[in-house]
């Protein structure tokens, strides 16, 4: 192993930053991953982020400010930072419930009030490194399940609505169920007509103004997944929703208040992203599948093939089955030898149980994508003295437990 990692990986100026601080290196090819610091922010976001932390200012007006590119990047009437797109849909959740009352607001989670339920499609209630279902209820609020898991009708959400529904809540990620729910468009006319918004958690998202243009009132995202700032949530939406939704800072906000640092950085990706070369990036991503499908072509047991994102981002990954018979190891063993390798390749693991995973071109340095090709080239020819131990098959699936179980648990 130590011979392939000198060939391939070298010691490269790109882990002097890991070394310096005793970190582990890693390449992620796992996609926009909290786990992994969920992205690589450009050096003009970085010097945004820095040059705040040295001056005070008023909260008030670059949230304003925040608000006024939040509009202009997404099409809503306005919008507000927070410490996360999870802090996003309880704030959201919790504006639907008070309204501009600063008492209701302070009261909870302790006394929600009378309308409290929030409709969710049991399809879509996923975990995200959490239950989205306490993202709902830190704020009081009860569960309103709507359908089955993979099958949810409009009659089941028509009645589940009511005077006491404060909202309804539409999940978009690869977490979800992919079949049997009820699209959005349709979602929200069916809220609507019984005087009900809709809030759309939709963090790891290209598309920053369709889900708005289908009914959303309020949509969340995530500032530092694809859009490449500091941690933040952005929530975005209808004006009055909005104003509710950052009220909640007098409440159960406080713990999730955003710093000066991260608006300021927040604010300038969301800047980039409007001036990004969208094209662009998409040839380079492709060029990094094309180069890696190349090098696993015909390799006994192996099969790559180029699948596209489920929630339809513009973007594609590499898919890698692995037929144990031919390749005598599994999917899941090879995602763990992976990430056993100094630096780190960290791939999408979390359905190596359908008997593949994935590599995710999105966010690669300059270089990576032949690192990770050479690597994973001649991993694969030897994939069969890759042993398959015991827990592999269940590693990704209870991963998200094991390591903060595992967190300073030697003395």
């Amino acid at each position: 192993m130590k011979d392939m990692q000198e060939r391939h990986f070298g010691e490269n100026e790109d882990w002097s930053w890991h070394r310096k601080h005793g970190y582990s290196p890693v390449i992620n090819v796992s996609g926009t991953m909290t786990g992994l610091g969920a992205s690589r922010a450009a050096a003009d976001v970085a010097s945004a982020t820095a040059e705040a932390m040295g001056h005070f200012l008023k909260i008030h007006e670059i949230q304003t400010h925040a608000s006024r590119v939040i509009a202009a990047l997404t099409g809503a009437e306005a919008g507000c930072l927070t410490a996360s797109a999870s802090a996003g849909i309880s704030l959201s959740i919790a504006g639907c419930m008070t309204g501009l009352n600063p008492a209701r607001a302070e009261a909870l989670p302790r006394d929600p009030g009378p309308r409290s339920e929030v409709a969710v499609q049991m399809g879509h209630l996923c975990g995200y490194g959490a239950p989205i279902s306490t993202a709902i209820e830190l704020t009081g609020a009860t569960v309103r399940q709507i359908g089955q898991s993979t099958l949810a009708m409009d009659h089941q959400l028509e009645a589940a609505l009511g005077p006491e529904t404060a909202a309804a809540l539409y999940v978009v990620s690869h977490h979800v169920v992919h079949y049997g729910q009820i699209p959005l468009r349709r979602f929200a006319e069916i809220c609507h007509s019984n005087g009900v918004p809709v809030i759309v958690d939709a963090a790891s998202e290209y598309d920053l103004r369709g889900f708005l243009q289908d009914g959303a009132d309020l949509v969340i995202y995530s500032g530092h997944k694809f859009l490449g700032g500091p941690t933040s949530g952005i929530i975005a939406g209808r004006r009055d929703l909005v104003r509710a939704a950052y009220l909640q800072n007098m409440g159960i906000g406080r713990g999730m208040k955003i710093g000066k640092e991260s608006m300021a950085g927040a604010i300038r990706a969301m800047e980039r992203w409007m001036e990004r070369d969208h094209a662009a990036i998409r040839a380079e991503e492709k060029a990094a599948l094309d180069l890696w499908m190349s090098r696993l072509a015909g390799m006994p047991g192996i099969l790559p093939r180029i699948v596209a994102d489920p929630t339809r981002n513009p973007l594609d990954r590499l898919q890698v089955e692995i037929d144990p018979a031919q390749a005598g190891t599994t999917a899941a063993a090879v995602c763990r030898h992976l990430g056993e390798l100094d630096p780190a390749i960290i791939v999408r693991d979390h359905e190596t149980e359908l008997g593949y995973f994935q590599l995710d071109p999105c966010n690669l340095a300059p270089g990576q994508a032949e690192m990770v090709g050479a690597v994973l080239a001649e991993v694969l020819r030897d994939a069969a003295s890759i042993p398959v131990l015991p827990g592999d098959d269940d590693r990704a699936r209870n991963g998200g437990a094991r390591g903060y179980l595992g967190w300073l648990a030697e003395a």
